[in-house]
């Protein structure tokens, strides 16, 4: 029987060129699934190298991310630099630096620019205290930068540890030009040495605390008060008392206070064959002091609790501010005078001092 003319005679091998376009349909398709997941791989790769980075406010620059593990940094949030009582405190602060250092001609425009190499910062602490630092006057290099700071921190914490301050700086905020460690350090300072300035009161700023933790950057919005209310601030603004008035109106009666104190102190250091002729200035260094309150109180203070030959404005510091401890161990109140004062020859500071003593202390043998 003759085949039927109208089945194609070459269909199997049409079959086979079907197979074939799908065969290849199927390997491409099967080579882009592969593809995919190697580019799936190595975007998942990627991912875990930036890990780190994921966790990251949008506020934070790319050196604010490098940090070792464990390690803190502090940044301050951008709203909080836009505001206008913030921007108010750094212009008062300003402003109170360039008063208090036109001598030197010295003019302030920015906190972060022009105090984190330590130089002004050296000389604002310097005229404060009346105390010069044992520094480098310009210093270039990084290192040199920091050792000036560490200096003038230590001088700076030094006068303040006896108040317990909080101390919200360190060498390596300062010189990584943080805003909110300066303005803290120098609103320290202006409280401290009652400065003549109006501070803004509640100024807040928020800051962004970023920590890394097992390779993960951890970040947080923290509220850091900077100011209060203007009674809170008065801290070490000493009142007008009768000292004031008698140095003010009659010097004359003033000798006369000087020459009570300086018999009765002497009625007791002659005991240990010591003998004062200047109140202001053989009391400075807190020898004397510490000495009288043993005296006074009948016990023998240990020699490694004080410098009993300080050099150093710290040591000097330490001493009275020991004297002061002792004296309120004896049950009297804490002195108005601050340990600086007296270290800095301040006469009305250091007869406040003797004076608290002489009134408790008259009657004694």
């Amino acid at each position: 029987m003759a085949a039927n003319p109208t089945r194609p005679s070459g269909q199997p091998g049409k079959v086979k060129k079907d197979e074939s376009l799908l065969g290849k349909l199927g390997g491409t398709l099967v080579r882009k699934k592969k593809l995919k997941e190697v580019s799936d791989l190595h975007e998942e790769g990627k991912n875990a190298i930036n890990a780190p980075l994921l966790h990251a406010s949008p506020e934070l620059l790319p050196e604010d991310t490098l940090l070792e593990e464990n390690a803190e940094r502090t940044i301050l949030d951008p709203t909080s630099r836009e505001d206008l009582n913030f921007k108010d405190l750094q212009k008062v602060l300003i402003d109170w630096i360039n008063s208090e250092l036109e001598e030197d001609r010295i003019i302030v425009k920015d906190l972060e620019e022009d105090l984190y190499d330590g130089q002004v910062l050296q000389k604002l602490f310097e005229k404060l205290s009346g105390y010069k630092l044992n520094v480098a006057e310009v210093t270039q290099s990084e290192i040199g930068q920091k050792q000036k700071l560490q200096t003038v921190l230590e001088a700076v914490n030094g006068v303040l540890r006896p108040l317990e301050w909080n101390t919200e700086w360190s060498v390596d905020s300062i010189h990584s030009k943080n805003l909110v460690s300066i303005v803290y350090l120098l609103l320290a300072l202006a409280m401290y040495y009652a400065a003549p300035i109006r501070l803004p009161e509640h100024v807040s700023v928020q800051v962004i605390v970023v920590k890394k933790k097992e390779g993960i950057l951890q970040t947080a919005h923290v509220t850091k008060q900077l100011t209060s209310t203007t009674t809170e601030m008065m801290i070490g603004r000493s009142e007008r008392d009768a000292f004031d008035t008698l140095l003010d109106h009659a010097p004359d009666k003033l000798n006369v206070v000087k020459t009570s104190l300086i018999t009765f102190v002497n009625k007791h250091l002659n005991k240990l064959n010591l003998e004062v002729t200047e109140l202001e200035s053989q009391f400075a260094d807190g020898v004397y002091l510490v000495l009288l309150m043993g005296l006074l109180e009948n016990y023998f203070v240990p020699l490694y609790n004080f410098y009993l030959t300080p050099e150093s404005f710290e040591q000097k510091v330490h001493n009275v501010a020991f004297a002061f401890e002792l004296m309120q161990d004896g049950g009297l109140q804490k002195p108005k005078a601050r340990p600086e004062d007296v270290v800095n020859l301040n006469l009305k500071s250091t007869l406040r001092v003797l004076y608290n003593l002489f009134t408790n202390y008259k009657n004694s043998d």
